[in-house]
C-alpha cells in the first residue's frame, strides 16, 4: 500500500473518530458532575436524528439543515432539563442510599420508553435524510458533503464546548461540582440546578451526534446503540471523567477501526476496537487520562 492511499485510510478513521468523541463527551461530562452512568444517552441520541429529520421534512426544507441542529439540540436540552428535574433530582434529596442502583433503573427504563415511543410514532421504519452538502476533498481524502458538515459541526461544537467549560463562570462551577460537589455549595452555587444544566448540555452534546450522522447512519429507533456502545469504549479507553480522554479516545478508536479494516477485515471493525480498549485495560485501568482513586 502506498502512503498516498494510507493517508487516506488514516484520515478517514480520525473524521469519524471524532464525530464519534462527541457522544463520548455527553456521558462523560453528566458522569464528571452527577457521578452518575446515563444508559439511555443512544435514545437522545436517537431523538436529535428524529427531530432534526421531521424539522427538514415539514416545516424547514432540505436547504436549512443548519438551523435543524441548533433546534434539534435545543429541543433534547430542553427534554433533558425536564428529565433531570423531574426523575433524577429525587436521588439527591435524601432517602435514597443505592443512587448508583436508582440511575441505572431510570435511565434504562428511559431507554425502553423512548426506543417504543419511537416505534409509535414513526413506526419501525428506517428514514434517509437528504445530503446536506456536495461531496468535497480533505487534504488527500475525498469526502461526503454530509461527513464534512459533520466533521466541520462537530469541530466547532468542541470548540464551544472548551469556551463553556473553561472560560465562563458557569465551567468553572461545573468543573469544582465535577471536584467536589460538597466543596462548590460553600461557594453559593446551587448544585441540584447545576446537575440539571449538566444533564442537559450532555444530551444535546448526543442530539449533535444523532442530527449530524443521520444521513449517513439513517433515522430509526435502535439507531442509538452503536454510537452508545462506541460511546462507553471511548470513555473507558479515555479515561471516565476525562474531557481530553473523550477526544483522544474517539480519534484513537476511529484510527484503530480505520486500519483494521484496511490490514486485516473490514468485517470485523467493530472488534478493533474492543480488542484496543482490552489491551489498554491490561496495562492502564483508569484508561489514557483517568486518575486513580484516592485512599486515605
Amino acid at each position: 500500500m502506498d502512503a498516498y492511499l494510507l493517508s487516506q485510510y488514516v484520515l478517514s478513521g480520525l473524521v469519524i473518530g471524532l464525530i464519534y468523541s462527541l457522544m463520548a463527551l455527553g456521558i462523560t461530562f453528566i458522569y464528571g458532575i452527577m457521578k452518575m452512568i446515563n444508559w439511555s444517552m443512544g435514545e437522545f441520541y436517537m431523538i436529535g436524528s428524529y427531530v432534526q429529520y421531521a424539522l427538514l421534512a415539514t416545516f424547514l426544507g432540505w436547504d436549512l439543515w443548519y438551523l435543524a441542529l441548533p433546534l434539534a439540540m435545543a429541543s433534547v436540552f430542553l427534554l433533558g432539563l425536564a428529565v433531570q428535574r423531574f426523575l433524577l433530582r429525587p436521588m439527591y434529596l435524601g432517602g435514597i442510599e443505592r443512587r448508583d442502583e436508582y440511575a441505572t433503573i431510570i435511565t434504562i427504563a428511559l431507554m425502553v420508553l423512548f426506543r417504543n415511543l419511537a416505534i409509535v410514532l414513526g413506526g419501525p421504519n428506517q428514514f434517509a435524510p437528504k445530503d446536506y452538502a456536495r461531496a468535497t476533498s480533505l487534504l488527500t481524502l475525498p469526502i461526503s458533503g454530509n461527513r464534512m458538515v459533520a466533521l466541520v459541526s462537530t469541530v466547532l461544537l468542541l470548540l464551544l464546548f472548551y469556551v463553556l467549560t473553561r472560560k465562563t463562570w458557569l465551567g468553572r462551577a461545573f468543573r469544582g461540582a465535577a471536584q467536589n460537589r460538597v466543596g462548590i455549595q460553600t461557594a453559593g452555587v446551587d448544585v441540584l440546578r447545576l446537575d440539571m444544566l449538566a444533564f442537559g448540555v450532555g444530551v444535546a452534546l448526543a442530539a449533535a451526534a444523532g442530527a449530524l450522522l443521520a444521513p449517513d447512519f439513517l433515522v430509526y429507533p435502535e439507531n442509538g446503540a452503536i454510537s452508545t456502545f462506541k460511546g462507553f469504549e471511548i470513555i473507558v479507553i479515555g479515561g471516565l471523567g476525562s474531557l481530553m480522554g473523550s477526544v483522544v479516545g474517539g480519534l484513537l478508536l476511529g484510527l484503530i477501526e480505520a486500519l483494521g479494516s484496511v490490514f486485516l477485515s473490514p468485517g470485523y471493525k467493530d472488534l478493533y476496537g474492543f480488542v484496543l480498549l482490552l489491551a489498554l485495560l491490561a496495562f492502564r485501568p483508569t484508561g489514557l487520562f483517568g486518575e486513580r482513586e484516592r485512599t486515605v
